[in-house]
């Protein structure tokens, strides 16, 4: 696995505006996330399906699915043009989609549906998840960059996904970083896994909706947005808000089973494919669980498929360092001052 020294960008630049206060924000900032730590490094494998979930090191992972609030965030911040297709014209026709476009290329503005700001985004890509760590990587500003950082993606919006590039702040998980978020029982390294996301080896209840979309298991229990009892929107089956469709794996993170498939980038190496897991709110119970994965070209765009990043685990900046130690040096020397001065 790859090692990392620095804190994520966005991460530092958003403790720097907090403590400094008169810093402008930009119009297009980045959103904010939420993250859980996924630790026990140097994990066994799982035996049945053989072979997945060993990450050597602790990683982040994304808590709730990226949202259409979010990605909306991203849109008007690098979208004006979409000269990448970021934004899938079903997102503002189809129902279960959740963002609207408006104006004419090089003025694009983007704006989310009624009652669709928390629930995940939709219609995006492998090559939409890598722009978005790009982006994020590079600050999360409307001057950041999509094409560098994470991936060298040059234009690209089909074909072989790149390699995740080393150093990499903000990426899409690897199958093995996924499968242990989501499955691993946590507390050591050999501790074993769950058959479903909400801590269970037996299939969680599907949940049903509110007339807003709300998941009617709020944050707790064996229960997952699954087999198309979700409805709302005149729709049999639909996306929910996340974190409202049961409870966590044991690292904390939210709908890893059902609600939205979610992109993982299988080893992160270059490929004509990524993987697929976590299954999604029309699916059956199998589809959920730790024994389903599947793959598809990185340029596929459709009402079943999202996404959540991962990142390093946060180190201070060495400058965050000097400062502490600055200030420890400066209280010793008013300290052997005064002791002087008796």
């Amino acid at each position: 696995m790859m090692s990392f020294a620095r804190l994520p960008r966005v991460v530092f630049a958003v403790g720097v505006a907090a403590l400094l206060g008169s810093l402008a924000v930009s119009a297009h900032a980045a959103p904010v996330i939420d993250w859980v730590t996924v630790g026990d490094p140097g994990n066994t494998a799982d035996t049945a399906p053989a072979g997945y979930g060993a990450v050597a090191t602790s990683f982040q992972i994304m808590k709730y699915e990226w949202t259409n609030s979010q990605y909306t965030d991203f849109l008007n911040s690098v979208a004006a043009t979409d000269t990448y297709s970021l934004y899938n014209a079903s997102m503002g026709s189809n129902a279960r989609g959740g963002i609207t476009r408006s104006g004419s290329s090089g003025s694009y503005t983007y704006a989310t549906k009624t009652n669709m700001g928390g629930k995940p985004v939709n219609y995006v890509s492998w090559f939409d998840a890598a722009r978005v760590s790009n982006w994020l990587m590079n600050g999360g500003t409307s001057s950041s960059s999509t094409e560098t950082g994470a991936y060298t993606l040059s234009g690209s919006t089909s074909g072989n996904a790149p390699a995740v590039n080393p150093g990499a702040t903000f990426y899409v998980p690897t199958e093995d970083q996924w499968y242990k978020a989501a499955y691993y029982k946590g507390g050591n390294t050999n501790a074993g896994y769950w058959d479903y996301a909400t801590q269970s080896d037996t299939a969680p209840t599907a949940v049903t909706s509110g007339t807003t979309g709300i998941g009617s298991a709020g944050s707790t229990g064996n229960f997952a947005n699954y087999n198309s009892t979700a409805d709302w929107n005149s729709q049999n089956g639909n996306v929910t808000t996340v974190g409202t469709n049961g409870g966590a794996s044991a690292y904390g993170a939210f709908d890893m089973s059902g609600n939205l498939l979610e992109w993982n980038d299988l080893t992160g190496s270059a490929g004509s494919s990524r993987g697929l897991r976590g299954g999604y709110w029309l699916n059956l119970a199998f589809d959920l669980s730790s024994s389903d994965r599947g793959t598809n070209a990185p340029s596929t765009q459709i009402v079943s498929i999202g996404f959540r990043l991962a990142s390093p685990v946060p180190v201070p900046e060495p400058s965050t360092w000097v400062m502490g130690l600055a200030g420890i040096a400066c209280g010793g020397w008013q300290m052997w001052r005064r002791r002087r001065a008796r």
